[in-house]
C-alpha cells in the first residue's frame, strides 16, 4: 500500500477516533460518579451539534463573518447549553433515581434521548433530513511526502486532544476533581466528611454532556453535515469503547475510542464495501469483551450496568 494512502487511513483513524473518545469519556465520567449508564448521552451529543448550527445561522444573520470567532462561538455555546441539559437531566431525572434499580435509570434516560431526538425530528426546521454544517476552518492542505492533511482536520484533531487533556487534568490536578474522585470512590463517606455531593454530580455531568457536544461540533465539522440520528451510532460507539477500555477508568475510554476508530478503519482498508467497516468493528468488540469482560483497564466493578 502506498505510505501516503496509509497515512490518510491512520489519521482518518486518529479523527474518528478523538471524536469517539470524548464520547466514551463523558460515559465514564457518568458511571464513575453515579455508577449508572446515561443512554440519552449520544442523543445529547446531537443535540449540541444542531445547537452550534444554530449559533451559526444566529450569528451569521448579525452579519459576523470571520471563521475563527464563528468556529469559537459554535463551540462554546454548544457546550454551555449541553452542560446546562446535562445538568438538569442529573437533576430531575437521574438524582431521584439514584436508589432504584439500575434498569430504572437506563430505561428513563433512554427514553429522555428519545424525546430529544425527536424533538429535532418534529420541530427544527426539516429536522427529518440531514443539515449542511459549514465550512468554517481554513481548507488548505500540509503535503507531507505523498500524505496530505487539511488545516481543518489538523485543528479538530488539536481541539478533541486538548479537551481530553483538560478532563483529565480537572479530574487529577484541581479540588473540583478531587471531589469528583472522592465521590466516585465512596459517595457516602465523601458525604460525611463534608463534600457536596449533588453539587458534585451536577457538575460531573454538565462536564460530561459538553464533551458529548463539542464532539458533535467536532464530527459536523469534519463531515460537514448533522441530522438528528446521528447520537444513536456515535453513543453506541462511544459506550462500546468505554466497556471495551474498562468502563470507569478514564485512559480507558480513550484507549477503547481509538481501538474502536482502528477497527472501523481496519475495516474499510479490508473491505470494499464501506458498511462492512461496522460489522467488522462490532464484531471484533463482542471478542474483545468476552476475553476481557471487565475492559482492556479494568479499574471499577459494573455491578450496576
Amino acid at each position: 500500500m502506498d505510505a501516503g494512502l496509509l497515512g490518510q487511513y491512520v489519521f482518518n483513524g486518529l479523527m474518528l477516533g478523538i471524536i469517539y473518545a470524548m464520547v466514551a469519556v463523558g460515559f465514564t465520567l457518568f458511571f464513575g460518579v453515579l455508577d449508572v449508564i446515561k443512554f440519552s448521552h449520544g442523543d445529547v451529543l446531537m443535540v449540541g451539534a444542531f445547537v452550534g448550527l444554530m449559533t451559526y445561522l444566529g450569528l451569521t444573520d448579525l452579519g459576523v463573518s470571520s471563521g475563527a470567532v464563528l468556529t469559537i462561538a459554535v463551540m462554546l455555546a454548544a457546550m454551555l447549553a449541553m452542560g446546562v441539559l446535562g445538568a438538569a437531566l442529573a437533576r430531575w431525572l437521574v438524582l431521584p433515581l439514584r436508589n432504584a434499580p439500575a434498569i430504572n435509570v437506563l430505561l428513563i434516560t433512554l427514553m429522555a434521548g428519545t424525546v430529544l431526538r425527536e424533538a429535532i425530528r418534529l420541530f427544527y426546521p426539516a429536522g427529518a433530513n440531514p443539515k449542511p454544517f459549514p465550512r468554517l476552518l481554513p481548507t488548505d492542505t500540509v503535503n507531507i511526502g505523498t500524505l496530505t492533511l487539511r488545516h481543518d482536520n489538523l485543528i479538530l484533531l488539536a481541539v478533541g486532544v486538548t479537551a481530553i487533556v483538560a478532563v483529565h487534568l480537572l479530574v487529577t490536578r484541581t479540588r473540583l476533581g478531587l471531589a469528583i474522585r472522592a465521590v466516585a470512590q465512596d459517595s457516602e463517606t465523601a458525604r460525611l466528611m463534608g463534600m457536596n455531593f449533588q453539587l458534585v454530580v451536577l457538575v460531573t455531568f454538565a462536564l460530561g454532556s459538553a464533551l458529548a457536544a463539542l464532539a458533535g461540533v467536532t464530527a459536523g465539522l469534519y463531515y460537514n453535515e448533522i441530522n438528528f440520528s446521528m447520537g444513536l451510532l456515535l453513543g453506541v460507539i462511544g459506550f462500546s469503547a468505554a466497556v471495551v477500555g474498562g468502563l470507569g477508568n478514564l485512559y480507558g475510554a480513550v484507549l477503547g475510542g481509538f481501538l474502536f476508530a482502528a477497527l472501523q478503519t481496519l475495516g474499510a482498508v479490508w473491505f470494499s464495501v464501506p458498511a462492512y467497516k461496522d460489522v467488522f468493528a462490532f464484531a471484533l468488540v463482542i471478542l474483545l469483551m468476552a476475553w476481557r469482560p471487565t475492559g482492556l483497564i479494568a479499574e471499577k466493578s459494573a455491578e450496576r450496568v
